[in-house]
């Protein structure tokens, strides 16, 4: 089991649900050191005192603001842990909020929320299913790390999952990367629809579907290293034989790999339809049907009415 990060408290008006913050993630990338290559010798980053010119341990460094280039002010870590701060020991929920009024560029990494012994039990599930049955996320605030942050508190599999969040102030405005204006058809925002429909699926956890290709091929690389064989050799790139497609043959061909890919189909090009050709072609066809049946049911009166009239009466 993950050990704990951190311990406090879930702060919800008057009641108090003591936690123990546990990392929702797990990092399997393949990390590496740095070596001199001539000899192969670790090289490691030494800490120097400059007014020493010595290196110093660990247990002699701390944390300092520099006020002016002559004064230092020094901060502690016990002094940064009783911060008078609400949300130095708790997580304050400050709101409740619909989960899809917060835009996901804001949502960063999760934490599971343990109950820490019994006496929290209670008052944790009724925050589980308060938020459950109210279809909303709480807005928190908590310090961690020398700094106030904030969160959004959730609800999966019964427990209660936190997310820290970026502040208003830290996202900055995208207006000045929007491109110049385009003029886009009807029939190419459908083929991007049709392309979108092909490629949607309900099994984002399956894992071999999303997989992390850039590890395992990293892994092979290590492993033929080790074993003294040919490196691995990457996949060519499909050849478009010189030619420049066009949108919407592009979006057409796009459409039919994602069907062949997944079994829906053969893989050929299926045409994606105007829509307002369509429509003048059905309207056209329409009218003169309609006078065929007028024509067809009248003629099918009058024979009946002849018809009528040359049966002879019963005696």
């Amino acid at each position: 089991m993950p050990r704990s990060i951190w311990s406090g408290a879930i702060s919800f008006g008057l009641v108090t649900v003591p936690i123990n913050v546990v990392s929702a993630t797990e990092d399997h990338s393949i990390r590496f050191h740095q070596y001199h290559l001539k000899d192969m010798g670790r090289v490691r980053v030494r800490k120097y005192c400059e007014a020493e010119d010595r290196e110093v341990a660990q247990a002699e460094i701390g944390k300092g603001y520099q006020l002016t280039r002559e004064q230092v002010i020094p901060i502690s870590d016990e002094e940064l842990r009783d911060l008078p701060l609400p949300t130095a020991k708790a997580i304050e929920i400050e709101a409740f909020v619909p989960l899809e009024s917060i835009d996901p560029i804001r949502i960063g990494e999760g934490y599971y929320l343990q109950p820490s012994g019994q006496v929290a039990a209670k008052p944790y599930r009724l925050l589980v299913q308060a938020l459950g049955r109210s279809s909303k996320v709480a807005i928190t605030k908590y310090a961690w790390s020398g700094r106030e942050r904030l969160g959004v508190l959730r609800v999966k599999d019964d427990v209660i999952v936190l997310h820290a969040m970026r502040w208003p102030d830290e996202i900055r405005d995208p207006a000045e990367l929007l491109p110049e204006p385009v003029d886009l058809t009807e029939d190419e925002i459908d083929g991007a629809m049709a392309l979108m429909d092909s490629m949607t699926r309900d099994d984002l956890d399956d894992p071999e579907l999303f997989r992390d290709s850039y590890t395992d091929a990293l892994a092979k690389v290590i492993e033929a290293k080790r074993d003294d064989k040919p490196l691995p050799k990457a996949a060519e790139p499909e050849e478009t034989g010189g030619k420049v497609l066009d949108l919407m043959t592009a979006l057409n061909e796009s459409v039919a790999k994602a069907q062949a890919a997944r079994g829906a189909g053969p893989a050929r090009v299926h045409e994606i339809p105007n829509k307002k050709a369509a429509a003048k072609k059905a309207t056209a066809k329409k009218q003169p049907a309609k006078k065929t049946t007028a024509k067809k049911t009248t003629a099918k009166k009058t024979t009946a009415k002849k018809t009528s009239a040359r049966r002879p009466r019963s005696a």
